[in-house]
């Protein structure tokens, strides 16, 4: 990949610790950085910035390929963080340097956020009017380190925040999925259903794809949302796929489970909550140590070739 086939796209959408975690680790994104951007003074630091007299709001630049993962998926994941109808800032988070905004790099990045802008609109999605700024790109200046990828280096924290400032429940109630236990259980076959509503667990060896050995991605059978790879599949012998990594960690949730008289950590899917199975620190050591043993009724298989047919297609770059 060339340096010249990267762009950067830049969103101010509230606190910009909560506006990297979406975007981070997706495939084609090269880089997330927090900072400031569209005021008038050179190099604000953050204690300026929180006056909200510098004219800055707090972002995220962006710096993705575009063959592997377009401006219009990013302008999909923008508007999922974000109360678009809110004129004075970002949940608790008020003033003009929490205020949202699209800052175009060129005139197809305009175009496209302002079609983004009406559809939106027009969908009816919100009763209130859209009022999110598109501005033309103004000089970006990087946060302290601190600000850095907070959501990993103060996870704790970052997770009480997000959810103290209304934010997460703002998304989850928008945005988020909904699916009833008629629903579930009629699309779901009765193992799916145990597996993911029930913390159930598969017989080991007795599944669809503990063996596999075909190149695909494996997404949520519930909610569709992408989960492994077979780039980080192996055989751990235990009978149930196995895994060294999610496709992206925020996709995932890890909990404590005293089931069973052990203690073990669950894996749950983050949009749907499906519980998939368990993660264990006896992994490939030169893969991180860690192994993700899932259900297989839990997942459905998405060959590569199918990819680009079930608009997944910027995960064909995990292949080449």
């Amino acid at each position: 990949m060339t340096k010249q086939a990267l762009e950067k796209a830049i969103f101010a959408g509230g606190c910009f610790w909560c506006m990297v975690e979406p975007f981070d680790e997706q495939p084609g994104i090269e880089q997330v950085v927090s900072g400031y951007t569209g005021g008038g003074k050179p190099n604000p630091t953050y204690e300026e910035v929180c006056t909200n007299t510098t004219g800055h709001r707090e972002a995220v630049e962006i710096t993705y390929n575009p063959t592997i993962f377009p401006y219009q998926r990013l302008l999909e994941i923008f508007w999922q963080q974000i109360d678009p109808t809110d004129p004075g800032g970002q949940f608790h988070d008020r003033g003009e340097s929490y205020k949202t905004a699209i800052y175009y790099t060129n005139d197809e990045q305009k175009r496209l956020a302002e079609q983004s802008k009406q559809n939106l609109e027009e969908s009816g999605m919100f009763s209130d009017p859209i009022v999110t700024d598109i501005l033309p790109a103004k000089p970006f200046y990087p946060a302290e380190e601190e600000h850095q990828d907070y959501y990993k280096k103060q996870n704790f924290h970052y997770k009480m925040y997000k959810k103290g400032s209304g934010r997460a429940d703002f998304i989850k109630r928008n945005w988020g999925k909904h699916y009833s236990k008629e629903e579930l259980k009629e699309r779901l076959t009765p193992i799916q259903y145990h597996v993911t509503q029930e913390n159930g667990t598969e017989r080991p060896f007795d599944n669809e794809y503990w063996s596999n050995d075909e190149e695909g991605i494996y997404v949520d059978i519930v909610s569709g949302e992408p989960l492994f790879s077979t780039t980080d599949q192996y055989d751990a012998g235990c009978g149930w796929p196995s895994f060294t990594k999610p496709l992206n960690r925020n996709r995932i949730a890890e909990k404590l489970d005293t089931s069973h008289g052990m203690r073990r950590i669950e894996v749950r899917s983050d949009e749907a909550d499906s519980h998939l199975g368990h993660v264990f620190d006896d992994g490939p050591i030169d893969k991180g140590g860690m192994r993700y043993c899932i259900n297989s009724a839990a997942l459905r298989f998405i060959p590569k070739h199918k990819l680009k047919e079930e608009g997944l297609e910027e995960y064909l770059a995990l292949f080449e």
